[in-house]
Order: structure tokens, then sequence, then C-alpha cells
């Protein structure tokens, strides 16, 4: 019995749909399961409070690095050439740094997994694009939800694993999720070289026959989500970086402190499947930034005003703020024509945020030792959220990063796909 034209057109791309969900649920997995196990790692490598700092620092620079390098890696190889080398390099990092015995060579070999994490970051939305454009807020809603549950799920699995065998075994078992995903690639692009598959950017249903080289140093669209993922992103490392310690600081126990942690990282579960939903709908994408800028103002206010009464209500607060992160995400695509723009807009976008955003938790805790209090550093994030909301009305209009002044950009040429 044949397939419909639908069911086949779908069953064409289940290779496809696995291979984005499996990455974006193994992308956190090596940013956050070391921190929890640095009570083991730190005493026999010997890392030290700068080492530990460096450590921390690392994610966020070295995806800002490749966020800016793999676009032009997208237009040499292409994307799925690009999501390969990422998925062998996090692997290789992986397992390599669960052999070394000092901190330097750690470190090295972590910059080479974050290497591979941060170009799988920019290559899922335009893959989105791709094999999606049919489905682009369903599939991007999928994928999101993968990213919160990869993040909630590494640091929640890994100190027990270390438990029951040892920190190595715990830090190199991630790799085998990232390993996990060449399989559903491999029979998708085996299906695609068979189908001959145009391996060209996607309008609607069309082809780009000849993309516009863009330049997006002198896009609005562009320099918006940028400033709006830098805003966002800067708050999410504070939460990640110094909601222990400064609940710990208030009088809650250590136990205390890492579970509100945890509930921050899973409310960004309900928000991620949501949100890629809703807002494709609705004529203004700020009316959303602005609710969950709310959500964030509230969270952070409840938290520096009374952080020990009705933490888990401030919390949900901020927890759920964090669907700026995954309206930054849906907006690579809905602010972008083609693939090969999607691509561009997701490689800016996140190479200057995720820049920007790796000096605040740093600027932190430095203005949180040099006043003596918490004051200062919880004004910063005021300064984060103006930020984020300037970036989103930036955003806020139909234009795409393909456009020039006058538009559409008179150099893509478009074909149907028969």
């Amino acid at each position: 019995m044949s397939l419909t034209p639908r069911r086949e057109k779908i069953a064409g791309r289940i290779g496809a749909l696995l291979g984005i969900l499996l990455m974006a649920l193994s992308l956190r997995a090596a940013v956050v399961s070391v921190p929890p196990l640095l009570g083991s790692i730190g005493p026999e490598l010997g890392f030290t409070s700068f080492s530990t700092g460096l450590l921390a620092m690392l994610a966020p620079v070295v995806f800002a690095a490749f966020g800016l390098l793999t676009p032009r890696l997208i237009r040499w190889l292409g994307l799925e050439k690009v999501l390969l080398s990422a998925v062998l390099l996090a692997v290789a990092g992986q397992l390599l740094r669960a052999t070394v015995g000092e901190v330097s060579s750690f470190l090295l070999l972590s910059v080479i997994t974050l290497a591979g994490y941060g170009m799988g970051n920019v290559v899922l939305p335009p893959l989105v694009k791709k094999y999606f454009p049919d489905r682009l807020a369903v599939v991007t809603s999928g994928y999101v939800t993968m990213l919160a549950v990869g993040t909630w799920m590494s640091p929640q699995f890994s100190v027990p694993l270390a438990t029951a065998t040892n920190w190595r075994t715990s830090i190199a078992a991630w790799s085998l999720l990232s390993a996990v995903v060449l399989v559903p690639w491999g029979i998708q692009l085996f299906r695609d070289r068979k189908n001959k598959r145009p391996d060209t950017p996607l309008v609607n249903g069309l082809v780009a026959v000849h993309p516009v080289r863009i330049n997006p140093w002198k896009s609005p669209v562009a320099w918006g989500l940028a400033i709006f993922l830098a805003g966002n992103s800067a708050q999410t490392y504070v939460y990640f970086t110094w909601l222990p310690p400064y609940l710990r600081d208030q009088g809650l126990d250590a136990a205390a402190a890492g579970s509100m942690l945890a509930l921050f990282a899973i409310l960004g579960l309900p928000v991620s499947l949501l949100v890629p939903l809703i807002v494709p709908r609705l004529r203004h994408p700020v009316a959303a930034v602005l609710v969950f800028t709310g959500c964030w103002i509230v969270g952070h206010l409840g938290l520096y005003l009374s952080p020990t009464d009705h933490t888990v209500v401030w919390i949900i607060f901020s927890g759920l703020g964090q669907g700026t992160f995954a309206i930054a995400l849906l907006m690579m695509n809905l602010r972008s024509r083609t693939t090969y723009g999607s691509g561009v807009l997701s490689g800016f976008s996140q190479g200057l945020g995720y820049a920007g955003a790796a000096i605040v938790p740093l600027l932190f805790g430095i203005v949180k030792d040099a006043t003596g209090g918490w004051s200062a550093s919880f004004a910063m994030l005021a300064g984060c959220i103006l930020v984020m909301l300037t970036g989103a009305f930036m955003i806020n209009g139909p234009r795409k990063i393909e456009d020039g002044k006058n538009g559409p950009s008179p150099a893509i040429e478009l074909e149907r796909v028969l």
C-alpha cells in the first residue's frame, strides 16, 4: 500500500526531525553536567578559584566565537556537514577530557567540546527552516523543549551517576547522547541523496537559486536579535551562576538553594513548549515579550526584597521569564526568508548575544565583592531588562534579515520545487 503524498512527505523527514530533537537534547549537557561534579573534579585536577571562574566563562565565550564563525562554515560546507562536524567535535572533546589528569588539559578539551555545541546552536534554526518550512512553530516548540529537558536532565543525573561510578564516567557518558545524533542524520542524508533533495535555501516551498550575500553587521534585524538575546541570556547566566550562592548567603541551606536552581531550570519546559505555538500568531511579538519580562521583574524583585519568604514563588516567576529565550530562537526563523538567512541571523545573534551575556555574571560577582552587598548587582539585572526590551522592539516589525532598504532583495531568485 503506497503512502499518500502528505504522509510520504512527512516520512521523508523523520530522520531530520529525530536528529534535530536529539541534538537539542544534548546541547547543554557539556555546560551543566560539570559544575555539580566540581567537588570531585576540583581536588583531583587542581582547580583553583581562578580556573573555576574561567570554566564558568568558557561556554558563553566559545558559543560567541563559534556563533560568528559557523555561518561561514555553513556557506562553505552546507548545513548537514557542519552539524556532523559539530557532533564529532563534541563527542571527542567529552571523551578525551574524561581522561586527563590536570586542569589546563581539561579546560582545553572543554573548549573543543563547547565549540561543537556552539556550532550546533547555530545550525539548528536553519535546519528547522530547511526541512520543516511548513511546520516551523511545531518543530521549534519541540527542539526548544528538548533544550530545556537537557538543561534539567544533565545536572539532575550527573551526581548520581558519578556516585555509582566516578566523575570521569559521568561526564563521558553524556557523549553517548551526542553520538546518537549521528544515526538519524546518517539515515536522513542517505535518503536526501537518494531522492536528490535540493541543498539550497527554502522560502515557503520555493528554492532560492542565487541567495543574496547578507551582511548582518548592517542589518537592524540582526542587531536587534543580538541585543535581545544578550539581555535575556545575561539574566539566565546570572541565575545559573549566582542563585545558589545568593540564597545560601541569605540563610538557605545548600540543598534548598540547589533545589531552587533546579526549579528555575525545569520551568523552561512549559514556556519552551508553548511559546513557538503562540507567538507566530501574534501580530506584534513584543506583546509576548512584555508578558515574560513582567515575570522576570517580579522574580528579581521578590528575590531581592524577600529572598527567604515565598522563595518558590519568586523562582517560578523568574523561571517563566525564560520564555524570552524561546522567543529569541523562534525569531531566527520568523525574521529570515531563507535557510541561509536563518543561519546568518542565528550565528550573528548568538555570537554577539552570548559575548555580551558572558560579561554580566562576572561583573555581578565583582560588583558584589566591591560593594559588600547584593543591591548594586541586582540593579544590573534592571539594565539587562532594558537591553532586552530594546532588542525586542527592534525585531517587532515584519522586516527580514535579507531585506534591503526597499524591501526584499531582488538578488533572491525563486523557482518552485516540483
